[in-house]
């Protein structure tokens, strides 16, 4: 048995690239995976519109569909529910077209690293709370005898690149130490705008992280739009990256 799933972030409906979704529906099409996981920033300004259209492509793909809410997600031109109900929008959508995704090679656990608010600005990078980390390894914890590969799913990369002097993610090391201790193999994420996959260690425990691209305008570090194919196979995970030319 084996199970592969497509590895999508950072769309930004409202700047997404249209020839890279394309790209994606027609790979898709051939290749029939078993799920697609979108880790975040499925729009660019949380507006109802682009939430229409990001529920519109998701229930077109025809397959499951993960999503986990990113920085973006939140509210940017309503400060009264960004702080007392941020993620209204992504419910709604991910009760529309989102699902949970295990299989027999497989399980996903959710990681929060949003919040509406931060004591730093910009409010881009990630937090991962308390609640957040201990609603994780509650189910990481109740997978701990599971045989299956156990991936969580975030949209803030827990460590920074190497090379940084500081963590951009607050908690970031904390969190990825602790899951890394109870078990998870390793931790999807996004946000970056750049692909990676690396063995990173942190407070005396390794996990692999592995990031998708972006699918939008929103190009950085001269790396061109992308997503991934992760496939589960004889309890090994492999990572393919996708390129998509501009």
């Amino acid at each position: 048995m084996a199970t592969s799933f497509f590895h999508v972030s950072d769309i930004h409906f409202g700047v997404e690239d249209r020839d890279a979704l394309a790209a994606v529906e027609a790979d898709l099409e051939r290749d029939r995976p078993d799920a697609l996981v979108c880790t975040g920033d499925l729009t660019q300004r949380a507006k109802h519109s682009e939430y229409r259209d990001a529920a519109a492509w998701f229930a077109s793909l025809g397959v499951p569909v993960v999503l986990e809410p990113g920085n973006h997600d939140m509210p940017y031109y309503n400060p009264f529910e960004r702080f007392f109900d941020p993620y209204r929008r992504f419910r709604r959508l991910d009760a529309e077209v989102g699902t949970v995704f295990e299989s027999e090679d497989v399980v996903l656990v959710s990681l929060k690293t949003t919040v509406r608010a931060q004591g730093r600005f910009p409010w881009s990078d990630g937090v991962v709370t308390d609640k957040a980390l201990a609603r994780s390894l509650d189910r990481l914890a109740a997978l701990r005898d599971d045989p299956r590969k156990v991936i969580v799913t975030a949209h803030h990369p827990l460590l920074g690149s190497r090379g940084e002097k500081a963590n951009p993610t607050i908690g970031g090391d904390r969190a990825f130490a602790a899951i890394a201790a109870a078990g998870a193999d390793a931790i999807l994420s996004g946000h970056v705008h750049r692909p990676f996959d690396e063995m990173r260690e942190s407070g005396g425990h390794s996990m692999r992280m592995i990031g998708a691209g972006t699918l939008s305008t929103r190009l950085r570090h001269g790396a061109p739009a992308s997503y991934r194919v992760v496939s589960i196979a004889a309890g090994t995970i492999t990572s393919e990256l996708r390129e998509l030319p501009a």
